[in-house]
Order: C-alpha cells, then structure tokens, then sequence
C-alpha cells in the first residue's frame, strides 16, 4: 500500500536521464522477416524500443520490459503489440528493416510509443550510435512522419531512468541530451512525450536507492534464479515489480495526455502496483 501510495504521488505531475552506460543487451541472431500479422479490428498500442521494455522468454526471469506488462493496464477494446528489442537504437532499429516491418503493420487509429537513446548513447557500437542532435533526431523524426502518414499516432517517449546517483543523492539522467532532443522535436511538431525520464527519476528518488534496487537487475546468487546462478549487479534492466511500476508510469502518462483511446488505459491498476512480485509476468 505504501508503494502505491508514494507511485501515485509522484504521477500528478510529469517533466524533467549524461554519460552513456553499459551497453543495452547483445543484439539477438538475425531471423527471416515475418510475414504481415494478422490482426482484428481493435486498434494497437505499438512499442518501439530496446531491452528495457522488451517482451522476454520465462528462462530469463525476472527480467522483464515495462512493454511487456503494459497490456496489464489496458481494458477490452486496446492492445499492445510490443516490438521493442534488446540492442537496438533508433539507428540499428531502422537498419535492420525493424521500423519497416512495424510500419507494414501499423494502421489508422493505431498509436506506436517510440523509447530509445540507451543503445544511441553507445559510441563503442558503431552499428548503433546514433549522436543525439545528428541522426538521433533525424531518425525519430523520420519516425513520427512515418507513422503519421499511415493515420497512426506517435508518442515519443524519454528514456527510462538507471538505478544511478548524482553527487547529491538524486537519481541521474543518465541521457540528458537524447531526452533534450525528445521534448524538443515534442515541442517543435507537436508531437506528445511521455517524459519517463523524469516520472523513473522521481520514482527512484521517492522511494530512495535502497528501495529501487528490487525493481532492478540486481541478483544474489541464493536468490535461486536459473538463468543468474552467480547472481548479477544490473541498474539498467527492470526486474518483475520495476517493470509493473513503469508500465504504470506511462499507463498513466498516457491517460493524462488524453492520447487516443486514452479511456481504455488505466492508472495505477493493482496488477501494477502490486508490493510483491507475482513471480512470472502475468497480470495477475
């Protein structure tokens, strides 16, 4: 209850992630493109993004993307179709046929929510990096035309905070010139952001960095989990209650911003406010 309590305080108001970190997963074997989905006739919430909110496998709990538990929020009638993918950046997204491939399925009235900068920020990377105010922006304004000429609505989204600190205690932006450039192209062509950027930020620091830890990577080995038998020390990725809680930051984000079929997604939904994990990653 304290939990939910310090998460929805945080939630009535949203704005305000330097140096690049650890880079984001290693990118997946290549696989054949699949064929078009089929799909009915509910519209989509589209998600375009890297590890952080990727949809994983059971071996790999508790790992696990805010996107993949979105779906938890959303009521009959709206769905997710999570694309996002572990290490991949604006540039490696559309240089692997990823943002085609979305954009072949994308429809009207669908919204497609565009998160990237942790794999951008990666200089070591070449395939990857993407400078913030080069082709980083270009390529999320690519991104927004993209999807505006089908109908569909983008919302770019800044990047989620790392469980790291200021000198001064305070949770840190770790991408401070990739989230400049979100609310800047936002503000330029009117596109709506979901600063999670400052809603993770503000949550780390509500909760304080001891608290946050459990909604992170960070494993002991007697934890017992199969896929981490030395443990792991990981500020980046979301474990099972990170992910619920940041689903939940932008679920209600995205109520607030009155984004299309905004009705059909709920804030601060018990299944992702809950103060222990579930142990999988089902709503409920």
């Amino acid at each position: 209850m304290k939990a939910a309590i310090i998460l929805s305080s945080l939630l009535l108001g949203a704005q305000e992630i330097p140096a690049p970190p650890p880079a984001i997963a290693p990118a997946p074997l290549a696989m054949p493109a699949p064929p078009p989905m089929v799909r009915g006739a509910e519209p989509l919430i589209f998600i375009a993004s890297d590890s952080t909110a990727q949809s994983y496998g059971e071996r790999a709990y508790p790992m696990t993307g805010w996107g993949q538990m979105l779906g938890c929020a959303l009521r009959p009638g709206l769905a997710v179709e999570n694309r996002a993918i572990g290490g991949r950046s604006t540039k490696s997204y559309r240089n692997e046929g990823r943002w085609q491939r979305l954009l072949r399925d994308l429809r009207k009235d669908d919204v497609v929510l565009i998160q990237f900068a942790h794999n951008d920020a990666n200089q070591g990377i070449p395939t990857r990096y993407a400078p913030a105010e080069t082709e980083y922006r270009a390529n999320l304004l690519g991104f927004v035309a993209d999807a505006r000429r089908v109908g569909a609505t983008p919302v770019l989204i800044t990047p989620i905070a790392q469980r790291m600190f200021q000198p001064d205690g305070k949770a840190k932006a770790g991408f401070s010139a990739y989230s400049a450039v979100v609310r800047d192209i936002g503000r330029r062509e009117r596109v709506k952001v979901i600063d999670l950027e400052a809603l993770s930020r503000r949550w780390i620091d509500a909760a304080g960095a001891e608290a946050a830890k459990a909604w992170y990577m960070n494993i002991a080995p007697e934890e017992g989990f199969a896929a981490y038998p030395k443990g792991l020390k990981d500020d980046t990725h979301l474990r099972e209650l990170g992910a619920r809680g940041a689903a939940n930051l932008v679920a209600t984000a995205y109520r607030r911003l009155r984004l299309p079929h905004w009705r059909n997604v709920e804030a601060g939904h018990p299944d992702l406010v809950r103060a222990t994990p579930l142990g999988r990653r089902g709503c409920h």
